[in-house]
Parts: C-alpha cells; sequence; structure tokens
C-alpha cells in the first residue's frame, strides 16, 4: 500500500527537483515515477512476498524521457521507508561511474531526498596487495607465483610490466593511489592488469595479512551505509551467482534497478556458461604439477601428507593424459566438416552430445571433481595456518601458496563445470529449453585447439531462481526492451513474471520532424552481390558532403566491400569501424564536424547501440539491411531448433523479433535531443515487401515515412 505520506514525499522532491533545475515536467517521466511507487508499494513491510503480486515492473521509456530522475525519486524513498537498499546496475562501469558522480549528486542537490550513495565494483577493479608484492619480488626471483592467466588474457612481459608495479606501490604508500584501476594516472593493458587482482576463489578475506590496507575491502565497507549502492550488470550477477550477498546486499534486502535492462537476459547467460580450452586446461595442469613439486616442503609441513601431495600430481597427469585423448577424439569429430571458416564451429544438434564423447567427459568430471576436492582442502589447510599467529611458518610463503591454490582451484571448478554439463545424459523432453553444447576449432598462429563451450539458450529458468524470487523488488528499464509493440520477447528471455507490471512510456521527441524512408531498389540483400552493389551505387548521392552520417552494416563482409566501392569518391571523409578503436572514431568524427567538415561513420552492430551523436553529429542514419542474427549463432541456432521441434516458427518468434528490435535501436541514433532533425534511411525492402514487414515497420518510432 502506497502511503499518502510516500506520495507526498515523492511528488515534493519530483516539484523541487523540477523547480530548481528550471525543467519541464515530462508526461512520460510522472508515467514512470508512478508505475514504479505503485509497483514498489506491493513489497510487504514484514513478511514473504506474495508471488501473485510480484514486486516487479518493466518499463520501455524512450529516448529522451529523463528515466534516471524517474526512477531515482521514486525508488530513493520508497526504498528507506521499506528499509531495503536501492542497488542500480547499469550496463557498463562508465555508465556507472557517471551515475554516481554527476545523476545521484545533481539529484540530491536539487530534490531535498537525503540519501547516502556508494559506488560497487567486484574484486578485478582493484588491485590485490598481496599479489602486488609477490610480483614485485618476483622481479627479484623470489616469489614463487604460478602465471594461471585465464585463455584470453596473455602475461606480460617483464620490461612492459615492472615499472608500473613499482610505480604502484610507489603511489598505494604515499597514499596517492586507492588501488582502483578506474583511478590510475594511466590506462592499463590487461596483461598488465589481471595478474595484480584476483577473485574470490583466490582471495584469503579476513585472514589475509594486507587485509587492513586491502582496496577492495575498504571499498566494500563503504557501502554498508549505503542507501543506495550504483554497479553494473555483471557484478550483480556475479554476486547472484554467488549466492547473493557475496559483494552486494542480499536480494531479500534489496531493490534492484537494471537500466539498459534489454541487455539483463544475455549477461546472465555469460554468467551462467562455462567453458575450456583443452590445450591451455593441459598447460596449467602441467605448470601447477611442477610448481606442487616445488612448494611441496611448504605444504607437507602444514600437515598436507606427502602422499596426497603425490595423488594430486598424479591426479593431474591422469587428466592431462585424458585431456590429450579429448584432443584427438574432438579432432576426429571436425572430419568432414568445413574448417576454411576463421573459427570453425561444430554444434551439437538439441545440445546433445554423441556418446563417446559424452562417456569420456563423464570420465573427466569425475577426475576434476576429485582434483577440486583436493585443491579444496589443501587450501582449507592454508587458511588455517594463516589464522593461527602461533604457526611457526612463513606466512608470505603461506599466502603465496594459498593465491596459488585458489588459482588452482578456480580453474579446476571452471572446467569441471563444463565437463558436468557435457556428461549430463540426453533427455527427450523438448518442453524445457536445452543446454546448447558446441565446440570451436580455433587457430593461434597455425597452432590448432578446440574449445568446448556450454550455455541455456534463455536466462529464464536462471533469473527467476537467482532474481525474480528472491529480490524485494525489481524495476528494469530502457529506451527498447519491447519488440513488435510486445513484451513476450523480454519476458520469453528473462522469465519475468507475467504478473508483473509492464508498461511503455512514449518519448517526449517530435518525431514528425524526421523521416524513415525506404528508397526504390531493384534487390534484396538475400542477392548479397546485387545489394552491396546497390548501395554503392546509392551511397554517394544518399548521404549529403557537409552532413554527419552513421551507416550501419550487419557483416563486416559488406561493409569493407561498400568501403572499397566508394572509397574512390568519398573515402576522405569515412572512418571505418576497426580502423581505430570506438571512441577514436568518435573522436574524430565529432572533430571533423566541430570543423565544418562532413563526416561518414562505418560502423557495425556496436555502433547501432548506445552511440550518442546529437545534433549535428548525426543529420542522417543509413541501415543496410534488417539486422537479422548472424546465423551461425549456437545459442540462436538452438533455440531455435528447440521452437521448431515444438510445432513452433522460430523465423516469426524469434528471428523477425529480434530484428526489429535491433533496428529500433540502429534508427534511434538519429534524434538524440528534443532539437534533432535527419533522416533514417533503411536500404532493405524486405520491410515493405514480407508479410512480416509490416510488424517490423509498425514496431520503429512515428517518423515521417517515405516508402518508395
Amino acid at each position: 500500500m502506497l502511503s499518502d505520506e510516500l506520495k507526498d514525499a515523492i511528488r515534493t522532491a519530483y516539484t523541487a527537483l523540477m523547480d530548481s533545475k528550471q525543467l519541464t515536467p515530462r508526461w512520460g517521466q510522472r508515467q514512470m515515477i508512478a508505475e514504479i511507487a505503485n509497483t514498489l508499494a506491493r513489497i510487504p513491510e514484514a513478511g514473504e512476498p506474495d508471488p501473485e503480486q510480484p514486486a516487479v515492473c518493466v518499463i520501455e521509456a524512450g529516448t529522451g524521457t529523463g528515466k534516471t530522475i524517474a526512477y531515482a525519486v521514486a525508488a530513493i524513498p520508497l526504498a528507506q521507508a521499506l528499509g531495503k537498499r536501492l542497488v542500480v546496475a547499469t550496463a557498463t562501469v562508465a555508465l556507472q561511474e557517471q551515475f554516481i558522480n554527476r545523476d545521484l549528486p545533481d539529484i540530491r542537490k536539487h530534490s531535498g531526498l537525503q540519501f547516502d550513495s556508494a559506488l560497487a565494483k567486484g574484486r578485478r577493479r582493484y588491485v590485490c596487495l598481496s599479489r602486488l608484492d609477490r610480483l614485485v619480488m618476483q622481479r627479484e626471483g623470489e616469489s614463487g607465483m604460478l602465471p594461471l592467466y585465464p585463455d584470453e588474457v596473455a602475461a606480460a612481459t617483464p620490461d612492459e610490466a615492472a615499472p608500473v608495479y613499482m610505480a604502484m606501490l610507489d603511489a598505494l604508500g604515499r597514499g596517492e593511489w586507492d588501488g582502483d584501476r578506474d583511478n590510475w594516472q594511466d590506462s592499463l593493458a590487461e596483461a598488465v592488469w589481471y595478474p595484480l587482482t584476483t577473485d574470490h576463489s583466490q582471495c584469503s578475506g579476513r585472514r589475509c595479512p594486507n587485509i587492513g590496507q586491502c582496496s577492495f575491502y575498504r571499498a566494500r565497507e563503504s557501502l554498508q551505509g549505503a542507501d543506495v549502492v550504483v554497479t553494473n550488470h555483471d557484478l550483480v550477477l556475479a554476486d547472484l551467482a554467488l549466492g547473493g550477498g557475496a559483494i552486494l546486499p542480499p536480494p531479500e534486502d534489496s531493490i534492484y534497478v537494471f537500466d539498459e535492462g534489454h541487455h539483463l537476459p544475455d549477461k546472465a547467460l555469460s554468467h551462467f556458461s562455462s567453458f575450456c580450452r583443452l590445450h591451455s586446461t593441459i598447460a596449467w595442469l602441467e605448470d601447477a604439477r611442477k610448481a606442487l613439486g616445488q612448494g611441496s616442503a611448504l605444504l607437507t609441513s602444514l600437515d598436507i601428507s606427502a602422499h596426497a601431495l603425490t595423488q594430486l600430481q598424479e591426479d593431474m597427469d591422469a587428466a592431462v593424459a585424458e585431456l590429450q585423448f579429448a584432443e584427438q577424439t574432438v579432432a576426429q569429430l571436425f572430419e568432414g566438416e568445413d574448417t576454411e571458416a576463421d573459427e570453425p564451429r561444430l554444434r551439437f544438434a538439441h545440445g546433445i552430445v554423441p556418446d563417446h564423447l559424452r562417456q569420456l567427459a563423464s570420465t573427466l568430471e569425475t577426475r576434476f571433481g576429485k582434483l577440486g576436492g583436493a585443491l579444496a582442502r589443501m587450501e582449507a589447510r592454508l587458511e588455517g595456518a594463516l589464522e593461527d599467529d602461533l604457526a611457526a611458518v612463513d606466512k608470505d610463503e603461506v599466502e603465496t601458496w594459498h593465491l596459488n591454490l585458489g588459482g588452482m582451484l578456480g580453474r579446476a571448478e571452471s572446467a569441471l563445470a563444463l565437463w558436468e554439463s557435457f556428461a549430463a545424459p540426453a533427455g527427450d523432453d523438448r518442453s524445457e529449453p536445452p543446454i546448447a553444447r558446441w565446440i570451436t576449432m580455433l587457430n593461434n598462429n597455425g597452432q590448432f585447439g578446440f574449445e568446448l563451450r556450454s550455455s541455456p539458450v534463455l536466462a529464464a529458468e536462471i533469473l527467476q531462481d537467482h532474481l525474480w524470487r528472491r529480490a524485494a523488488g525489481v524495476i528494469v528499464t530502457s529506451a527498447t526492451i519491447t519488440a513488435l509493440n510486445s513484451f513476450d520477447r523480454f519476458r520469453l528471455h528473462s522469465g519475468a513474471p507475467a504478473a508483473g507490471n509492464y508498461k511503455q512510456v512514449a518519448s517526449p521527441f517530435d518525431y514528425s520532424g524526421a523521416v524513415f524512408a525506404v528508397p526504390p531498389m531493384d534487390c534484396e540483400p538475400g542477392d548479397a552481390r546485387a545489394h552491396t552493389a546497390a548501395i554503392i551505387a546509392m551511397l554517394p548521392t544518399l548521404l549529403d558532403p557537409r552532413e554527419g552520417c552513421l551507416v550501419l552494416f550487419s557483416s563486416r563482409r559488406q561493409m569493407l566491400d561498400v568501403y572499397e566501392g566508394v572509397s574512390a569518391s568519398m573515402g576522405e571523409r569515412i572512418l571505418v569501424q576497426g580502423d581505430y578503436s570506438k571512441q577514436e572514431t568518435l573522436r574524430r568524427h565529432r572533430e571533423r564536424i566541430d570543423a565544418g567538415e562532413g563526416s561518414v561513420i562505418f560502423g557495425l552492430a556496436s555502433f547501432a547501440e548506445g552511440v550518442d551523436l546529437p545534433g549535428e553529429y548525426c543529420r542522417h542514419v543509413v541501415i543496410a539491411k534488417i539486422p537479422f542474427a548472424v546465423p551461425d549463432s549456437p545459442l540462436e541456432a538452438s533455440l531455435s531448433e528447440w521452437i521448431e521441434a515444438r510445432g513452433g516458427n522460430s523465423f516469426m518468434e524469434i528471428s523477425v523479433p529480434d530484428a526489429a528490435i535491433r533496428l529500433v535501436q540502429a534508427a534511434g541514433r538519429l534524434l538524440r535531443t528534443e532539437s534533432d532533425t535527419g533522416r533514417v534511411t533503411l536500404l532493405d525492402r524486405r520491410v515493405l515487401t514480407k508479410r512480416y514487414g509490416r510488424a517490423i515497420l509498425d514496431s520503429l518510432p512515428p517518423f515521417r515515412r517515405e516508402l518508395g
């Protein structure tokens, strides 16, 4: 029940904010405030929430609505009244810093609301002082650290890393740096930064001798009294995957706001998927076995029996042999497959792994389960030694080995999750979405390897178990959540409860001042060569040489072919994605426009979302074709396969809604402020000629239309 007192508090805060900043209240913003307040009023002051009345609200609010003000003004007073913490999660670290450093102070200053806020980041954003100490010692040959890097991170050279590490140690000692990566004075390569960080499996927590100076724990303690905790989707999902409450407040005590919430299902899948690269797993096992031999004197002095240590090394040897056999088995599966692609991929239909590979996976599941158990027991012994002030051991050496064993344990558990999935018996039940399983052949400068992956195809069950059923309240908002004017796609992928509140709030922008055009063409994208030739012929006449323009492609090959075709006539005006970083491309584009020159960006999907080019920076958006998903995505293919097996039409149920939402996002690059005007041109006549085209067309904002 929303009390009159709370209604007045929200109304007063909103009015004060509008008056103080001399802003005009927006109808959509007020609708959003009302929806959020009414939803959060479902949270009981005591007892269990009512599953028939979940405090879940999903709001699509068009660009320019002022979503941040709306959810802050509505949710902060309600969270305080209910004794809950407001956890605001953005899609990126950059957005969370904007919210904590600019938006929240502005709201606090002008609304009259009194609240404390804190920024939450994961362990990997902070330096681990124990690791830094040991890496500096490693330069002197005394570290004993085992370099267990993840597969996607290469090791930095000593010449590259050592000066940075010494400078960091000096800055920490002088109190000139707080250990936060984002506050370091220079940019940091991942290969330099990653070895300085730790995760929950390696961190010894309160037992660490450096706990008093730990940057992560200092930052975490600042969260304890905060009314509003600002973070990102990844950290929320990582916390939920650990059971909730490991880093952030427990879900039961939290009201979550997911800004840019259309990313939530995909982010959840990435956190609950598993993978194993066979060659690199063999490599770390061999390195770990050697390291255990070198550390045997310390480990046996901590009541770890020589037999247990020998058994662990033997199990590592056995795992290496089994993984080498797995490499041969997987290589045979690729015989007869097309291996000319950049990364040849083999997906198992309905997620069903062949019997002989499943049996091998079962053996590896047992092996890695045994390895994980042994490593966990040894790690516990080291934790005990760190706690025992009377233990006659070198605590620095114990801490080093705690980090080493934690790294081994983390990698063993990661591999175990993959083998558990591949070993799972095949089921015949088509009523539940499958687990997608596939193998990718990797080519690293002529050295071939294999990566095995497993992932749910939908995040619905994951989010139901970890978020929707546990959180006190959840608000999801974005400018693009619906597809074909329906929330069905989001509910399918996220599992958001049907009894939640769902609301579309229109943008305040005047779309009649902009045009959506589909020009006459004598071909469709199905004929790729003819379509590319048509774009090459049309583009120089479509684009005003004095304007800022954005041309979006679904295919890198087509983008490069079109650039080659038009470079003679307009190449000096074009910035092609990949030639520079995204930020540098945008900087150069703005610089040209500021200088009174024309500029054109050729981009792919990453430029179709989250790019803000207001006013003169973008007067024309050209979209090469309806952005249907890449057909070889294992997750897309597995989901489509499941729908077809149940008698559905995957193209109409998945492909068309997905394409519609991507087209809306791409078209949304044009109008970024209330005074913006311009054109969106789609070079794909299927939106007019195909049966599904009308539904896609009707899902677009109400531009003026020029349909040739």
